[in-house]
């Protein structure tokens, strides 16, 4: 407690350091007018330093106050501290060794004015791959307008949706969709509904029950929407039920039960799981799989593919349950739009593969035109 009070009490009167000398301060280039950058030459007592206080005003003569600290052997420092852009700033620079002794402040900056860019050209790399890219999806979508025929690999699990609703058609039974636990703004609820759209108009077309529960009232609304639209699309909009839509529980597990015991009481011939699912995956797919319904599953969740593949007879993984809509559709400009992503995944391979043998052989050219 003695050296406390001691070194507490020290005097913060200027002894013999050097203070730094060519201070300049400007603005940092290339951004939205937040940042001013300051550089000096190092102290000659810089060895025997804590470090350098960094003080600002907006008056030359008065008005200083500390905004940062920077250790030792460094000339540089960024201040981001509440800066506005056109407000003129001064700068001076003060020492201080390990004792909390300190210097004379260092003769004031120039005066710096912050002000922003409208272009980075950090980011020149950016622009060129957004117009590279562009380029590609636009001209496969070109391609597709002309009537090219475009490659799109077979996905079983999407195959086998006709499949799957003529079995309950033949059975008689429902079909229960499951658009997962994700709100309306989830990539993989609005692939889940996407693809959602093309299973109504299936059972709209066989004249077959499906059963939409949910756990998000927002997703209900839109899904509710989606369906109607695909049964008045098959002229059959008498088929539409609403009540077949519902907002279930928006608790996970709660919802998990649920749709279970709709399983058991209902006993759809087809169970299809679509969207964002986490730790009730399993529950669900079991409960299916007891029940003897063929089940379809697709999520991007990678943690739960394992218990879907384990419990249903087909599972569409990743960007697979991103294409559906594409692949069940076949809208040319939908199709295009995956072929074009495709190309650029070539491309970007490419880059990958090219910058990896010139970085083995040292030359860094790739890696720093991806650098920002």
């Amino acid at each position: 407690m003695l050296l406390f009070y001691i070194l507490t009490q020290i005097s913060t009167t200027p002894l013999n350091i050097i203070p730094p000398s060519e201070l300049t301060a400007y603005d940092n280039p290339n951004d939205d007018g937040k940042k001013i950058n300051i550089e000096w030459t190092l102290s000659p007592d810089d060895s025997l330093l804590d470090g350098y206080e960094i003080w600002r005003s907006e008056i030359k003569d008065s008005g200083y106050y500390k905004i940062g600290y920077i250790g030792r052997q460094k000339a540089h420092y960024q201040d981001a501290m509440q800066v506005k852009e056109g407000v003129t700033y001064y700068y001076e620079i003060r020492c201080r060794d390990r004792n909390y002794n300190y210097s004379e402040f260092s003769v004031p900056s120039e005066p710096v004015v912050s002000s922003s860019q409208w272009y980075d050209k950090n980011k020149t790399n950016v622009l060129f791959g957004l117009f590279l890219f562009s380029f590609i999806i636009l001209g496969a979508i070109f391609q597709a307008k002309k009537g090219k025929t475009l490659f799109i690999r077979k996905i079983n699990g999407l195959d086998a949706l006709d499949e799957a609703v003529g079995r309950a058609t033949e059975m008689g039974r429902p079909v229960l969709y499951v658009p997962g636990l994700g709100g309306v703004g989830d990539i993989a609820t609005i692939a889940a509904i996407n693809i959602l759209s093309q299973v109504a108009k299936k059972t709209a077309e066989y004249n077959t029950p499906i059963l939409v529960p949910n756990c998000d009232p927002i997703v209900m609304s839109v899904v509710q929407e989606v369906v109607k639209e695909a049964y008045l699309e098959k002229g059959r909009p008498e088929g539409y039920n609403t009540e077949h839509i519902f907002y279930l529980v928006g608790s996970q597990f709660p919802y998990a039960a649920g749709v279970g015991g709709i399983m058991v009481r209902e006993k759809p011939a087809t169970n299809l799981f679509m969207g964002y699912f986490a730790a009730e995956a399993l529950i669900l797919a079991e409960t299916g799989n007891i029940s003897g319904a063929i089940q379809i599953a697709g999520t991007d969740a990678v943690s739960q593919l394992p218990f879907f593949i384990t419990a249903c007879d087909y599972t569409i993984m990743g960007e697979e349950l991103y294409a559906a809509s594409a692949y069940l559709s076949r809208n040319p400009t939908l199709v295009s739009g995956i072929k074009g992503q495709d190309y650029n995944k070539l491309v970007l391979l490419f880059f990958l593969i090219l910058g990896s043998i010139l970085g083995l052989m040292g030359n860094n050219f790739i890696v720093n035109l991806f650098h920002s």
